[in-house]
This record gives structure tokens, sequence and C-alpha cells, in this order.
């Protein structure tokens, strides 16, 4: 009998290191899965790719049972779909920990408390996000350009310098600079708009 390992998560290597780190001391070779839209077992390239290295008595092994899919219903089409091909399933941590051939209340009970603790995780962001959004703070990725970048980035193209030259300059990207440009247009055109049209 050997194990067959699954990892599955985004695009993002950080997130499916930790069950490589699991599965690659005990599996025989393990497949990786970038997450899918698709529910059924023949929509997903990977998962079929690992399923036709199975042979008799091995068994598709992945860190913990939510792996196999997003969600309840997907997670339980899945199972349902490799039982009826025969094919078990070892499970390495989680409530639902150990080989599995045919559906039971614990995988079942498993695939519904991950989903459940996906569905509170994002409740939390959201909550924290408008809560942050509430004290004046915006979620996100921090600005390129801060208030010196920008100051020099305004000061050389009144110099006349090309918008290439100054991102070299400045070391941040053409686009970068187009954006801080814009945005200074925008913000000086309100402001020669009402100084033309005083109340």
């Amino acid at each position: 009998m050997a194990l067959i390992g699954l990892v599955r998560g985004s695009t993002d290597k950080q997130n499916t290191q930790r069950q490589h780190d699991a599965l690659e001391p005990l599996c025989w070779k393990v497949f990786e899965e970038k997450i899918s839209g698709e529910l059924a077992t023949d929509d997903r390239p990977d998962l079929l790719n690992a399923l036709s290295y199975i042979r008799d008595g091995d068994l598709l092994t992945v860190q913990e049972v939510d792996r196999l899919g997003r969600n309840l219903l997907e997670g339980l089409i899945v199972l349902n779909d490799l039982f009826q091909r025969g094919i078990g399933v070892k499970v390495l941590e989680g409530i639902a920990a150990g080989e599995h051939t045919e559906r039971s209340l614990i995988l079942d009970l498993a695939l519904a408390l991950a989903e459940d603790r996906r569905r509170d995780i994002v409740r939390k962001t959201n909550n924290g996000l408008e809560a942050a959004r509430k004290r004046g703070r915006v979620g996100g990725r921090r600005p390129v350009v801060d208030d010196d970048k920008r100051a020099a980035i305004l000061a050389r193209r009144q110099r006349g310098e090309s918008i290439r030259t100054i991102a070299a300059g400045v070391k941040v990207s053409v686009g970068v600079v187009h954006k801080t440009l814009a945005a200074a247009r925008s913000e000086t055109e309100p402001a020669a708009a009402a100084a033309d049209n005083p109340c």
C-alpha cells in the first residue's frame, strides 16, 4: 500500500508549504492542485492525475479532509466519487484523521466544521476591515509612493524630465509615475476651477 498525496491551495506557494511538509515524508508521490471553480472530480485535472497514479490498495492522502473541497458540498461530491471508484482516503490531521473507505458521520462533520470555520474567518476579516474603515484606515497594500517620492516626481516633472527618466531616478515603475502625476492633476483642477468661479 502506498500513500499518494494531494496538496490543494491557491497560486501562493506559501499557502501550500505546510501541506507539503506534512505529506512529503509519508507519501510515495505528492500532486498539487490549484483551486478551481469546478465541483466534479472529472473537471479537476490535477486530482485526476493523482487518481490515475493510484493503484489498488493505495490511499489518496490529504493533510485535512477540507483539502478535498472548498466547502461542504464540494468535499462530499469528491468523497462520494472517490469511494465509488474504490479509492480510499487517508486524512492526517483533524477530527477525521485516519483511513476511510466510505462516507461517515465524522467525515461529514469535519467538512461542515471546516466550512463553518472558513465562514467565520471571512466574517471576522470583513468586520475588522469595516472597523478600520470607520477609524479612517483602509486595508490593502501600502502605497508605493510616500510623500518624499511624490514630491520628487512632481518636482522632476516640473523641470521637464520625461516619465521614464523620473521612474528610473525615483526607482518606481513608469505606471506609478503616471498615477502620481494624474492624481496631482486631479487635485489641482478642482482648486483651479474654484479660484476661477468664486461664490
